[in-house]
């Protein structure tokens, strides 16, 4: 006996798509060594501190030294974050309509978070990088921020549907 599977509109299957897309991107970016993540979040670092705080270059080392590396420690984390809620979004999207209250929420919210315990458990096996449970929650936070702006996003389109139906009828 065959399990019938429920049928995937296009718009779950794009969403499916990004989501497998951003998990490889995190992947890929874990799988980098400390010195080029170092390097990679140096570049996001050095814009950040140029943009908000254009008098750095005329400051002390020691003045420089500490901006550094609070900047860097904040775009870092903003990173794990921001890929994060990146996933919650397209992972929401790819489970599709519900109700704000709904058994599929939790779900992303844990998928999310596993995703980003085995994310920092394969970080451990990298050169330089660790395991760190801080980074697990930053990202869950993030899964879930982006599980949020799914469902205010689709409960503004089928409000604009709906009004759209009735203004037609």
């Amino acid at each position: 006996m065959a399990v019938k599977l429920p049928k995937l509109r296009r718009v779950q299957i794009l969403f499916l798509i990004l989501t497998i897309t951003i998990m490889c991107t995190i992947f890929y970016l874990s799988s980098q060594d400390a010195e080029s993540s170092s390097d990679t979040s140096s570049l996001l670092t050095k814009l950040a501190v140029k943009l908000l705080y254009p008098q750095y270059d005329s400051e002390s080392d020691d003045i420089k030294r500490e901006m550094w590396s609070k900047a860097s420690f904040i775009v870092r984390k903003l990173a794990h974050f921001s890929i994060y809620a990146a996933l919650g979004f397209c992972a929401s999207v790819t489970v599709w309509k519900r109700k704000l209250i709904s058994a599929k929420n939790p779900g992303v919210i844990v998928f999310g978070f596993l995703y980003a315990v085995s994310d920092e458990f394969h970080q451990s096996f990298v050169k330089g990088r660790s395991c760190e449970f801080r980074d697990m929650m930053i990202d869950t936070c993030g899964v879930t921020v982006g599980l949020i702006i799914s469902l205010i996003l689709m409960g503004i389109i089928a409000l604009a549907v709906k009004r759209r139906r009735k203004r037609s009828q």
